[in-house]
């Protein structure tokens, strides 16, 4: 795997949902392929953004870094402030009426259908570009397989050889299950940076305390 630069750390700051303002601290093991399997050929998913972020004081989220069961980032919404959700992580999140969004960009905006796409514009040399890859699909992770997956792509160019490309994917009632980061090079050859999947969460009231326990929903 090639190094991370200190470009890639401020990108991986950049797009923080929660963990990913951890990320740059933690050292990066190797990569693991990607287990999001189609139910079906579904386009849309029921259901409004909302539902695919659950944000409430005392919800929580714990994820394994790079397939390491050493390595585990947990993330807790501690208080609500001037209308954002503030984590232990330094992560803030709100859903308004266009989405789910942090306070520089949109993460997740309806309708929640495949192709549907939306551009951030962070800062005046900064531009992100989202679309939805899948919507309605499987993803299968150490917390359980979540059916109904939303997959988001954000994508900004590092150089002009380079783009970086963050993955999501939300489940309904949960959040985010999973999130990969990919260096991706001028031929469209795309290296893994980071991974982080889901292996325990408690969402109002819900739990799930390890693989053992399938989620609820």
């Amino acid at each position: 795997m090639a190094g991370t630069t200190r470009t890639d750390i401020e990108m991986n700051r950049s797009f923080g949902v929660g963990a990913a303002a951890l990320l740059a601290t933690l050292m990066l093991g190797s990569g693991c392929s990607k287990r999001v399997e189609s139910e079906s050929q579904t386009s849309s998913v029921a259901g409004s953004v909302a539902d695919y972020y659950p944000l409430a004081v005392g919800n929580s989220w714990t994820y394994r870094l790079n397939g390491r069961e050493d390595k585990l980032v947990t993330v807790e919404i501690l208080k609500q402030e001037e209308g954002f959700f503030h984590d232990n992580q330094g992560g803030q999140l709100a859903v308004d009426a266009y989405g789910l969004r942090d306070p520089k960009r949109y993460l997740l905006r309806g309708p929640l259908e495949t192709g549907h796409s939306w551009t951030n514009v962070v800062s005046v040399s900064s531009t992100e570009r989202y679309r939805i890859v899948q919507a309605g699909s499987a993803c299968d992770t150490p917390a359980g397989t979540f059916p109904s997956c939303v997959q988001v792509e954000g994508r900004n160019r590092v150089d002009a050889r380079d783009t970086l490309v963050n993955a999501w994917t939300f489940a309904p009632g949960v959040g985010m299950v999973r999130m990969e980061i990919f260096l991706e090079t001028a031929n469209q050859r795309r290296i893994l940076q980071t991974q982080l999947e889901l292996t325990a969460y408690q969402v109002g009231g819900s739990r799930a305390p390890g693989a053992s326990t399938p989620p609820a929903g």
